[in-house]
């Protein structure tokens, strides 16, 4: 199989908010989904986004990330959601995408990539955990919506 990494443009929201659906609907919370492709266009300047893309231009899963500064380390990236269909797992495209992302890190200068995983994901953490990442459980997330 061939798969193609590349950034999203908007011509690709459509299938990206259809993934964020599906993904939401794994992680047990479809109903926490409220984005819209409207806000996505709105947002452009921030919504950021590599995209896995077959021959066949079937988009089998997607990496959404932000720059951040952290007060500890300085410049980071948080990867925001990594979704790749269910189908399509177990080809390496779930590292194709991190890879990608590590690789965009290190050429913006970020000092570390920081993400969330469920604790009942025991796949996606053994993923990360082979990929030399460190997960902590001993922190906690927070939630403030304003809407």
């Amino acid at each position: 199989m061939s798969i193609k990494i590349r950034k999203a443009n908007r011509q690709d929201y459509q299938e990206i908010l259809l993934l964020i659906k599906e993904f939401a609907l794994f992680q047990k919370t479809p109903e926490k989904v409220t984005i819209t492709i409207a806000q996505m266009i709105a947002s452009e300047n921030l919504f950021q986004c590599f995209i896995a893309e077959t021959s066949n231009n079937e988009i089998a899963g997607f990496a959404s990330f932000y720059f951040v500064y952290n007060s500890w380390s300085g410049k980071g990236l948080y990867l925001d959601d990594l979704y790749v269909k269910a189908s399509f797992r177990k080809h390496g495209i779930g590292k194709l995408l991190l890879e990608t992302i590590v690789l965009l890190a290190k050429e913006e200068q970020c000092k570390k990539i920081r993400w969330q995983v469920s604790k009942w994901n025991s796949n996606a953490i053994d993923f990360y955990k082979k990929m030399r990442a460190v997960v902590d459980d001993t922190e906690i997330n927070c939630d403030l919506v304003l809407q």
